[in-house]
């Protein structure tokens, strides 16, 4: 079992308040909260030898039904419905992961009781003491706690419940709003919006529409939202938690940090950051078990592996693993011309495509080429920026610039995204950044068209656009733009066939001799990088390196423009083998193109779908063995000396706080410890 971040009773409700489950319920009957505040399980791990010391310190942990039937309602019927599961397995697996949350609980309290000295029972008497009576199951865990920690958890409590909020009012924003077309959402970058771990904001608060959204510090209310809106959200949210019992008659609802449920939320995540903490220090200690002797043993002994599987002829086995490379799986030796590339299509219009369809074969082809009638579409096509959804919706992720962006000398173009994720990831006077930086995404292109912004009535921002419409030459012309703009230089352009005369050649240039197509014959344009001659693919994912900047403006390209969408987000693109594909001929033959010309390379062709413009991000062509591991780089982040590390410490760690989870658990989930009163939920499952 994992311990990281569980959720338990209440905030598991998040998913079911996301879709309206359950609203509307009437009050809660007294029989009914009575039966929901039933004991099902007490953990007390002081009945055990070991702990009998510190039973005046560790109290005992209740699992309510109600924490039960509430895990339940938001995982127990995937459980039933898609793992063929019956109802009582389900119950008693989770009645089993709430019992080992609270297990573990007091194995950290009475691991730091004896393991850090400067935790004393004395102590942790005069702690609890200074508490109000309402906080003191909240100070008993807060002890062992920093002031950070604790702020992070009480920020953590407040972030989670306005975006359960958020979830609710979006429905009800939705309903209010006018019924018009909305244009499918463009996918964003992954990582975008992600909060620090350490981050936390004193000043914010939860916004329920009883009080104003502006007092509540760093949170952003949704575009549309109104206080009517957002009361209409905290009423769903009360009347859930009225279901499980989670509200009492009497209690002033109108203030959400003032109910007993949020009070056991703050607890929820007091223990969370407790069981995060003692998760750190026995990541520490998987750590100090990898030594450089080791790390280098088991790169060199991966390396030999590799060498042996994958050199030889078959490639099924090397074809595998490219697919399957993440910053935790890695292949360290292939043979030459494999590698990677991105894709970016710029795809035919509706019109040029039915245009194509409709059209016969070149002069009575047999096999049923139209490779001219395609080249004269091909000259047609017109691509614009794709990003206008980024602009629309409840989530405008747009601001205005003034300077520090490319904009390819347009002053009309002043528009960027994901400002947080932009301006608010360096850390300042020592406290922690908010937001974690988007990985190999610059975040320097401006939205290429014009952008006219109004309020309308209710105060919301209303766009309309107009798209620079742009050939593939223009394309090519705001990918050398922005690479320049990053002091990375186009050289060694070619367009064998020249710009003009691609577009107007017979069918004879498409066909060798023998009458077999001529894939080459394709290739429109080609050209490399000049600063990534010495490629050192060690330093791809490290930031401010010219491999990463160059990754990162064609991914920033590529999200403006691509429609190829399931090459957005790739790791490094797709896996390319110089051996006969699946992908499309000219597709094939063009990333071939690429990764025999090494990273960097950019190479252009058509299919029938569009435009396809290739940009090798790695490739083992010229050094089958590119990767070398650094000891003395392991603290340098994106290097792959770092990468390589960390997905072993994790791996390791892995294993070590399972082995101690496991021990734990099997030590202390008896009935010396655990006491469980099946008779008071089997109701749940007995229908």
């Amino acid at each position: 079992m994992k311990f990281k971040k569980t959720k338990t009773a209440a905030l598991a409700l998040a998913t079911l308040l996301t879709v309206g489950s359950f609203s509307g319920c009437a009050l809660v009957t007294n029989n009914l909260k009575k039966d929901l505040e039933q004991v099902v399980a007490t953990v007390d791990l002081t009945k055990s030898e070991e702990y009998v010391a510190l039973k005046d310190i560790i109290t005992p942990s209740d699992v309510l039904k109600r924490d039960l039937v509430a895990s339940y309602a938001s995982v127990g019927e995937t459980y039933v419905n898609s793992y063929g599961m019956e109802p009582k397995d389900v119950y008693e697996m989770l009645k089993n992961q709430l019992v080992n949350r609270q297990i573990y609980i007091q194995y950290a309290q009475a691991y730091f009781l004896e393991h850090d000295e400067d935790k004393t029972e004395a102590e942790w008497r005069s702690y609890i003491s200074a508490a109000d009576e309402s906080e003191k199951s909240i100070a008993a865990i807060g002890y062992f706690l920093d002031e950070d920690e604790r702020n992070v958890a009480e920020y953590a409590v407040k972030t989670s419940l306005n975006s359960t909020l958020d979830s609710q009012e979006l429905s009800y924003i939705e309903t209010e709003e006018d019924e018009h077309d909305h244009d499918t959402a463009r996918t964003t970058p992954t990582g975008i919006n992600t909060a620090s771990e350490d981050y936390y904001d004193p000043a914010y608060q939860i916004y329920t529409g009883f009080n104003h959204a502006s007092d509540c510090g760093s949170y952003e209310a949704q575009d549309g939202s109104t206080p009517s809106t957002r009361m209409k959200a905290y009423k769903t949210l009360l009347s859930n938690l009225n279901y499980y019992g989670l509200v009492s008659r009497g209690e002033n609802t109108s203030d959400i940090t003032k109910l007993d449920y949020y009070n056991n939320e703050r607890k929820s995540q007091y223990e969370t950051q407790l069981i995060n903490k003692l998760g750190e220090v026995f990541e520490e200690e998987a750590k100090q078990k990898i030594t450089k002797e080791w790390m280098e043993n088991k790169f060199e002994t991966t390396l030999k592996s590799q060498q042996e599987q994958f050199g030889t002829a078959d490639a099924s086995a090397l074809e595998s693993a490219l697919d399957g490379v993440s910053d935790s799986s890695f292949v360290f030796f292939a043979p030459e011309n494999y590698g990677f590339v991105i894709n970016i299509l710029l795809p035919f219009s509706a019109q040029q495509a039915q245009d194509l369809e409709d059209v016969g074969s070149d002069y009575g082809e047999k096999k049923g080429n139209k490779f001219v009638q395609r080249a004269a579409l091909l000259e047609g096509i017109t691509a614009t920026d794709l990003r206008n959804t980024w602009f629309t919706g409840h989530d405008d992720y747009s601001y205005e610039v003034t300077e520090g962006a490319y904009t390819a000398g347009d002053t009309n173009r002043k528009y960027l995204f994901f400002e947080d994720s932009m301006t608010k990831t360096e850390d300042k006077d020592g406290e922690p950044a908010q937001f974690e930086k988007i990985p190999n995404y610059l975040g320097k292109y401006t939205y290429n068209g014009r952008v006219y912004s109004e309020k309308d009535d209710d105060g919301d921002t209303k766009y309309t656009f107009q798209p620079n419409k742009i050939t593939i030459e223009g394309f090519l012309d705001e990918m050398k733009g922005y690479l320049k703009y990053m002091d990375l230089t186009v050289e060694n352009e070619t367009r064998p066939f020249g710009e003009e005369e691609y577009y107007h050649r017979d069918r004879s240039a498409y066909y060798n001799a023998d009458g077999t197509v001529n894939y080459s014959s394709f290739l429109y344009y080609k050209a490399n990088i000049a600063e990534l001659k010495n490629y050192n693919v060690n330093n791809i994912f490290r930031a401010g390196s010219v491999e990463n900047n160059a990754l990162a403006v064609i991914n920033e390209l590529s999200f403006a423009y691509n429609t190829d969408t399931g090459g957005l987000n790739s790791y490094l693109g797709y896996a390319v083998s110089p051996n006969n594909t699946d992908f499309v001929k000219e597709f094939e033959y063009a990333a071939q193109e690429a990764v025999r010309g090494g990273a960097g390379t950019i190479t252009v062709a058509p299919s029938d779908y569009g435009w396809h413009i290739m940009y090798c991000t790695f490739s083992y062509t010229g050094n089958t063995q590119p990767y070398r591991f650094n000891w003395d780089e392991i603290e340098e982040e994106g290097t792959f000396s770092n990468l390589y590390y960390e997905a072993l410490t994790a791996e390791n760690f892995s294993s070590y706080s399972s082995e101690i989870q496991t021990t734990v658990l099997n030590t202390y989930n008896s009935d010396t410890c655990v006491t469980v009163f099946e008779d008071r939920y089997k109701d749940l499952y007995e229908v």
